[in-house]
This record gives C-alpha cells, structure tokens and sequence, in this order.
C-alpha cells in the first residue's frame, strides 16, 4: 500500500519517508514547535503534492482527526499551513507552500513591531536607568536590528529565488 501523498512506484521506500517526517518533526519540536503541528508540517513537506486530507494525515501519521484539527489550526495561524475546499465537496486539504518560510517570516514583522511597542513601554514604566529598564531598552535595540536586517534578508532572497533555475519536472507532476 503507497503512503498518502507518495505516489506509487516512485521509487521511495514509505518506511524510509516515515523516518524522514519523524526526524525532521523532532528537529522541529528541538527548535519549540509543537509536537503535532510539527509531525503534521513534516508529512504535509514531504507529500509530492503538498497536500493531504485529514484522513490521509491521520492514516500517514497513526493519529486522530482531533489531533489533525488542532496541528492544522496552529500550522494555519503561523502562515505555514493554508487549508483548501475541494471543488464540489465538503473535504479540505492542506497545503504547505513552496515559500512558507518567506511568509511565516513575514508574518513576524509585525508580531516583532508589537513587542517594540511594549517594550518602550516597558522602559518607560520601569525607568530607563534602572536595571530592568537597560535590560528591557538592549532587548528592544535587538529587535529593532533584526527587524532592519530581516527586510533586507527577505529581499536577497526574493532576488536569489527569481534567479535560480526552475526545477526539473517529472512527467505527471504539478
């Protein structure tokens, strides 16, 4: 039987594909994901298609529809995970894009330009002498150099993504 997702006979070993979505899940989870959301991203990323159901990903991953709802909610809210209506059916899929990085990144800008806002706050509240207050005020001097260098990062990587060739198709993908 061919994993949901893998298509038969293209020459992967489902086994081999089950250890890949475990491990990349469990870098992901090292670096703070959830540990759903990030076995979920990790079988969504490794799908020729870049969809699945929630059928197929509760199969593929041996977990309930439960489990799959809130993986996919989270994923969604962190713009790593979009859902799509079947024409014509009740289903959705989920889909993981080629550029989620760019837009889960892009996404943080303005989650970083709140917490500048409360940290000059915070700054005010506390002093900008006292010790909490020169903690709170190199926190948000941190930000603000990430937040620079980010825009400049995201556009270098827009030009290198337009420049690089396109991928080699095989006969019956996408």
């Amino acid at each position: 039987m061919t994993e949901p997702g893998v298509e038969s006979g293209d020459g992967r070993d489902p086994e081999s594909v089950s250890r890949f979505v475990e491990r990349f899940a469990a870098q992901l989870v090292e670096a703070g994901m959830p540990r759903m959301p990030a076995r979920v991203f990790a079988a969504l990323l490794s799908s020729d298609t870049g969809t699945l159901t929630s059928a197929e990903l509760g199969e593929l991953l041996r977990i309930s529809p439960a489990a799959v709802s809130g993986a996919v909610r989270y994923l969604s809210q962190v713009h790593l995970v979009s859902r799509e209506r079947e024409p014509g059916s009740r289903r959705e899929r989920y889909r993981v894009h080629s550029d989620q990085w760019h837009e889960a990144l892009t996404s943080r800008e303005a989650i970083i330009k709140r917490w500048e806002d409360a940290l000059r706050d915070g700054i005010t509240s506390l002093g900008p002498e006292t010790p909490a207050g020169r903690r709170l005020a190199d926190t948000l001097e941190f930000f603000e150099f990430i937040e620079e260098d980010l825009a400049g990062i995201m556009e270098r990587w827009r030009a290198h993504r337009d420049r690089r060739p396109e991928p080699t198709r095989t006969p019956g993908t996408p």
